[in-house]
């Protein structure tokens, strides 16, 4: 073993350790950054980014599972991507449709956060039925986030919230005086679920870009510096030491 890798190890020990002085997020939201900026650093096609990435998920779930996490929002495609080139789209969805498979094979309970509407139809039917067979899991809940964007997730929160509102004959007057931040938080996708503690953003941009902008307004933030298919167990352990030292007021 080098100097380096011995250095590493206890660093990394001495990381873990940490963590048993501070609290564990309950939920995580993670959003993949960087794929492409990390192929074009080595020279290689986009492509090979996105696999570079895909293939990071199931190491950082395991790391998520070991400290106690119990649930994982990974933010894999938002609406903006759609708009991408049809070459790099095609290939990006069928690389996270893979993606979806594996981590179904695995031990994992899979489910959607997003629009599944907005892909080809057989990309959607794959993820749906890679999800379904997950769904007598009692494991980490892992939400994939594909087709997805803050304003439109709001956007069909409300428009559900109408539309229900009509089929019991309650009028836009009697809704609007009657609606609530409890109504559109039943309508969101991650219904029934905790909001995210904290919110974990790989490649150095410090923006949320639009991710659970709904849940995420009690939520901690860490950015890192590394691209996603660079990211290291100590990068995931410092995310959760920060967390743990933080004072979580909720705003109150």
């Amino acid at each position: 073993m080098s100097v380096w890798s011995l250095a590493y190890d206890l660093y990394e020990k001495r990381l873990r350790g940490e963590l048993a002085k501070g609290s564990i997020p309950r939920h995580i939201g993670v959003i993949l950054d960087g794929n492409r900026r990390w192929a074009k650093s080595i020279g290689v096609q986009a492509s090979q980014g996105h696999r570079a990435g895909a293939d990071k998920i199931s190491e950082f779930l395991g790391w998520a599972d070991e400290v106690g996490v119990e649930i994982v929002t990974l933010w894999m495609l938002s609406t903006d991507n759609l708009s991408r080139s049809s070459e790099e789209l095609d290939e990006l969805l069928g690389i996270i449709a893979d993606a979806v498979d594996h981590l179904a094979a695995q031990k994992w309970c899979l489910a959607v956060v997003g629009d599944l509407d907005l892909l080809p139809e057989a990309i959607a039917e794959r993820i749906r039925s890679a999800v379904a067979s997950t769904s007598s899991r009692n494991t980490m809940r892992v939400n994939i986030a594909v087709g997805y964007g803050g304003r439109h997730e709001i956007t069909e929160a409300v428009r559900q919230i109408i539309s229900d509102a009509a089929a019991k004959g309650i009028s836009l007057e009697e809704l609007a005086n009657t609606l609530t931040d409890a109504d559109i938080t039943d309508h969101l996708y991650t219904k029934d679920q905790p909001d995210p503690d904290l919110v974990i953003r790989t490649s150095g941009e410090q923006r949320l870009s639009g991710f659970m902008i709904w849940q995420s307004v009690h939520s901690e933030f860490y950015f890192c510096e590394a691209y996603w298919p660079d990211f290291r167990r100590v990068d995931f352990l410092r995310a959760m030491r920060s967390y743990g030292q933080r004072e979580r007021r909720l705003g109150r």
